[in-house]
C-alpha cells in the first residue's frame, strides 16, 4: 500500500519538479560522458564512435544493417563513422558467410582495449551513483529510464542483439 501511495504522490508532480528533473538528466548525461568524451577526443572522435564501439562490442559480429537500427543513424552518418573506425584498425569488417552481401563487424584487440577504456570509465561513475543512491534507488531509475523510451526503443532494450541470440537482461 506505501508503494502504491508513493506511485501516486509521483503522478502530481509539479512544472517545476518535472523541470529539475530534465535538468538532472542533462548535467547527468554531461557527467556520464565527460571522462569518454576526454578519452575519443584525444584521438580526434566522439559520441557516434563510442557508440558504434559499443555495440559492436556488446554483440560481435552484428551486421551493419543492425548497428543501423540500434544507433538510429542514417547510412551515410554510421559509414562515415566505420571507415574511421576501421582506418584506425579499431574494427574488421568480414563478409557474411551465408550472405555475402552482408558486413559483420568486429572490434580488433585495439578497439577492444578503447571500448573497454570507454566503458570503464562509465562504469565507474554508474557504480559510485548506484551505491550512494541504494538498491531501491537504482530499481526505481532502471524503471523510469524504461518507461521514457519508445516502445521500439524499450524491445531493442530489453530484446538483446538478435544477431548473437543474447538478452541484456
Amino acid at each position: 500500500m506505501a508503494a502504491a501511495q508513493g506511485g501516486q504522490a509521483l503522478l502530481h508532480l509539479t512544472d517545476e519538479q518535472l523541470r529539475r528533473g530534465i535538468e538532472a538528466m542533462f548535467f547527468a548525461y554531461r557527467g556520464f560522458t565527460a571522462d569518454p568524451d576526454r578519452i575519443l577526443a584525444e584521438r580526434g572522435m566522439g559520441r557516434a564512435h563510442h557508440r558504434a564501439l559499443h555495440f559492436i562490442g556488446r554483440a560481435p559480429g552484428t551486421t551493419v544493417g543492425r548497428l543501423l537500427t540500434l544507433l538510429g543513424v542514417t547510412k551515410q552518418s554510421l559509414n562515415r563513422v566505420l571507415r574511421r573506425l576501421t582506418e584506425d584498425g579499431l574494427v574488421e569488417v568480414r563478409v557474411g558467410r551465408e550472405d555475402r552481401r552482408e558486413r559483420h563487424l568486429h572490434l580488433t584487440e585495439s578497439g577492444r582495449a578503447l571500448e573497454r577504456a570507454l566503458s570503464d570509465a562509465q562504469r565507474e561513475r554508474m557504480r559510485a551513483a548506484y551505491r550512494a543512491a541504494g538498491p531501491q534507488a537504482v530499481q526505481g531509475f532502471r524503471q523510469v529510464l524504461e518507461a521514457m523510451m519508445d516502445p521500439e526503443l524499450r524491445q531493442l532494450f530489453e530484446g538483446g542483439d538478435e544477431s548473437d541470440g543474447r538478452k541484456r537482461r
